[in-house]
């Protein structure tokens, strides 16, 4: 039985509401879907607004500068809520709370605790701790304990994240997930096809398989991330499988070889940060490869994948990064093509190498060059998805859209579209052909198994 805290006694009826703020990545909306589901174990209840809340929890990121921000500002929207609500407990978990530690207790006064990357599980336990009236801070990190949680969603709905590995030890001179999230750890095959076989029992169809690092997977078996791929494609019903983020330099042959015989459940997307297409920037970020290389593998991968679509990241602005070395990153998207980018103007993070880079560039010219970059990309991506008009795309339904009226779904190459159908098409594969495109969203129309049109639609 759940111990309702002290300072929710005082309230008639002893509810118990939370709010979940999730700044970030895939990695991090896990994160919040698994402190959900913690919460709702120890008889908490979600709310749909911060008003309505007994505790507020901000799930932060420090990937770049202003999510840091927007944390520190967010809290200070609080201020009279905690004043008329003094039972009313804030929290800063993720990555920010890893990076800022105790400092952000001391920073910020209305804050009640900060929970780190790998201290999600006590969740329920510093809540308790909360009675005794002392601010927490909960941060470890374990790197050599044994990476063995199950997934934790209360709704996984049709299409849900599972974590295969968490941290990194790549180094990046940009990045500071290394220092947030720890060394790279992997879970153990077996587990993950239970875990996986678990959410198909509850209704899952498709999975996107989540690390830092994904390809650089390593089961305590042994087993690397391509082996995982195809155990999961042979010893689960899955019906389909993502994956997200690999690093170029761990992409080899074999991973694409398996990719593309297991094709009918590997999805074809596969997104592969460059972050730059300049040799020269590519080493003072530590990236292991240089333009070329990048280039041979992306064109290896297009030749054994025929018809797979490529994402990427690039940042614009590193130190260092001359007009001409910007170029590069622009003259990349007339090699590769790419179908959508991401896209970031460089920000120094804390225990970085690139902070203390000199030739840091201007703020001004950042922004210069972003815009630039990404102009350039509408242009090219809008071209890219012309030739999808007429094509038939297998879609899985995800849900009703509530603006529009439309279901919605993506294609096996990451594509959300939109079309007209029933309630009863949710969690199918469907063929939609596709009669408008937009560079992010398609539009289309439902057809049965043989590709005829139906003649009623809802």
């Amino acid at each position: 039985m759940t111990t309702v805290p002290s300072y929710l006694k005082n309230k008639s009826n002893l509810s118990k509401n939370f709010f979940i703020s999730t700044y970030g990545c895939q990695m991090n909306v896990n994160d919040s879907e698994r402190m959900a589901c913690l919460l709702e174990m120890a008889g908490w209840n979600p709310s749909p607004t911060v008003e309505m809340s007994d505790l507020i929890l901000i799930n932060s990121c420090s990937i770049r500068e202003k999510p840091v921000h927007k944390v520190r500002s967010e809290i200070g929207r609080y201020k009279q809520l905690k004043q008329k609500k003094p039972y009313l407990k804030i929290g800063v978990a993720g990555c920010v709370a890893q990076q800022e530690r105790s400092k952000l207790l001391k920073q910020i006064p209305l804050l009640d605790f900060v929970l780190g990357t790998d201290a999600i599980d006590e969740l329920p336990q510093v809540l308790l701790q909360l009675e005794h009236g002392k601010k927490i801070a909960s941060i470890k990190q374990e790197p050599k304990k044994p990476y063995h949680v199950q997934t934790l969603i209360g709704k996984p709905g049709i299409s849900t994240f599972v974590n295969i590995s968490k941290g990194c030890d790549n180094f990046c001179s940009f990045c500071v997930v290394p220092f947030t999230r720890g060394r790279e750890r992997s879970r153990p095959l077996s587990q993950l096809i239970k875990d996986i076989n678990s959410l198909v029992q509850r209704g899952v169809k498709e999975v996107t398989l989540l690390g830092q690092n994904v390809n650089s997977y390593r089961s305590p078996c042994g087993a690397d991330f391509a082996k995982l791929l195809e155990n999961l494609a042979i010893k689960t019903d899955i019906q389909r499988i993502r994956f997200t983020t690999s690093h170029p330099k761990d992409f080899n042959e074999e991973l694409v070889e398996t990719m593309q015989k297991y094709r009918s459940k590997i999805m074809d997307f596969i997104h592969l940060p460059v972050q730059s297409g300049n040799t020269n920037i590519l080493k003072k970020m530590n990236r292991g490869y240089s333009r070329e290389e990048y280039i041979e593998k992306a064109n290896m991968i297009l030749k054994k994948m025929p018809g797979s679509v490529l994402s990427t990241d690039l940042i614009v602005g590193f130190p260092g990064e001359t007009e001409e070395a910007f170029e590069d990153s622009l003259s990349l998207l007339d090699e590769v093509p790419y179908e959508s980018i991401f896209s970031f103007k460089y920000s120094a993070r804390p225990f970085t190498k690139a902070r203390s880079f000199n030739n840091q560039v201007p703020e001004q010219i950042k922004s210069q060059r972003l815009s630039k970059l990404q102009k350039k990309h509408e242009k090219i991506a809008f071209l890219l998805a012309k030739k999808y008009e007429k094509a038939f795309l297998e879609v899985l339904v995800e849900k009703k859209d509530k603006k529009t009226g439309l279901f919605m779904g993506r294609s096996t190459q990451n594509k959300l579209v939109y079309f007209k159908g029933k309630n009863t098409d949710i969690g199918k594969i469907m063929p939609i052909r596709i009669d408008k495109v937009n560079i992010c969203t398609f539009y289309g129309e439902k057809y049965d198994k043989n590709y005829k049109k139906e003649k009623e639609m809802d």
